[in-house]
């Protein structure tokens, strides 16, 4: 009896790790585009982490991801006196998996040099052993050959910048104007960087957001101080690879972690707008207008430095309708800073409701 309900459990957690269920994320579309869930960051055995490539693919598969990339190092492996070197090891094992679970599996790897120029990932290669040169240039000129998207990685890590301030140096400079830099990193784990924001603008380049995990995803995102994992919201035409990556060299990104959502405001700003629903005044009486806001999404929103006779701040609850009382002789614009919502260095999103 014993074995046999020791047998039954083996099959509940064979089935259970086959078939777990999803997560839902609940981030809108924006108007003309479909939003990609995506970690372009994450390592395994084949590097410096501690899992296996496939566990990846359903750890994404369970938080709600769209799209991964396995970016293992090129220059550090220090496994290798357990496990061969094999810089496309972690693409070829997670394909069929990745597949199996509508997973956009994008081939990358991470190119592991001093500061400057730090890290950079390079993302839809075609093969990564080919990134093995001396020379960061010919490794970067190598991965633009074969198409690559080059991503620069937590560029104010403290093992790298000792302040934690990120900082162009010539070589970036130079990369930037070659367009050899695609987009950076303004979330790393749980760091983030606002003088991205300024880097990208500047430069028209996409904002990105990932994980850059070596082991299990679960331990380091635990409900409720972390709802998500850090992740690229992508604005793609169409949920596939083509349309992730276009969207990608188009810059058409916004950040998303730690109830902050970070990016260029001509995304930030529609992306709000669909996330909110203001509905018409429901009641009022000689002194008050009462109406109601639906936030949609899983993000909590602060709107902050309202105007007079208005209230001066309103919290908008993930996934709930929000009551709001105003002074019925109020009559300007109902404007608010969205504090959470970053649209460069030392700015927020500014927007008006409208209830009328």
């Amino acid at each position: 009896m014993k074995r046999l309900i020791l047998f039954q459990l083996l099959l509940t957690f064979i089935f259970i790790a086959g078939f777990g269920q999803r997560k839902i994320v609940n981030v809108p579309d924006i108007p003309g585009y479909v939003t990609l869930k995506c970690d372009f960051h994450l390592h395994t055995v084949f590097s410096d982490g501690s899992v296996w490539p496939v566990n990846r693919v359903t750890e994404a598969y369970r938080d709600g991801l769209d799209a991964i990339s396995i970016t293992d190092h090129i220059e550090y492996t220090p496994n290798r006196n357990y496990i061969p070197v094999d810089h496309n090891a972690a693409w070829k094992i997670c394909q069929g998996a990745a597949a199996e679970r509508n997973l956009i599996l994008v081939h990358g790897a991470e190119l592991t040099r001093s500061m400057p120029p730090g890290h950079l990932n390079a993302l839809f290669i075609t093969d990564a052993t080919a990134l093995v040169r001396d020379s960061v240039s010919d490794a970067i000129e190598e991965a633009l050959k074969q198409g690559a998207f080059i991503q620069w990685n937590h560029p104010g890590w403290k093992a790298q910048e000792a302040d934690g301030i990120p900082k162009l140096y010539p070589i970036h400079k130079r990369f930037l104007e070659k367009k050899w830099i695609h987009g950076i990193e303004f979330f790393n784990s749980d760091e983030y960087y606002p003088l991205v924001l300024t880097f990208c603008k500047d430069h028209n380049i996409a904002v990105m957001a990932n994980s850059d995990k070596h082991g299990n995803i679960s331990e380091d995102y635990r409900e409720p101080e972390y709802p998500n994992r850090p992740m690229t919201l992508v604005f793609a035409k169409a949920r596939t690879p083509e349309a992730l990556k276009e969207a990608l060299f188009a810059g058409r990104t916004l950040a998303y972690f730690r109830n902050i959502v970070a990016g260029k405001e001509e995304f930030a700003r529609p992306f709000f707008q669909q996330c909110i629903r203001t509905a018409k005044p429901y009641y009022q009486n000689d002194r008050s207008i009462f109406f109601e806001i639906t936030n949609s999404s899983d993000i909590t929103f602060s709107l902050v430095n309202g105007p007079a006779e208005a209230p001066s701040s309103i919290t908008l609850p993930a996934n709930s309708v929000t009551r709001v009382t105003l002074a019925r002789k109020f009559t300007g614009p109902l404007v608010y800073d969205v504090s959470n919502v970053m649209t460069g260095e030392n700015s927020v999103l500014r927007t008006e409701i409208t209830y009328r």
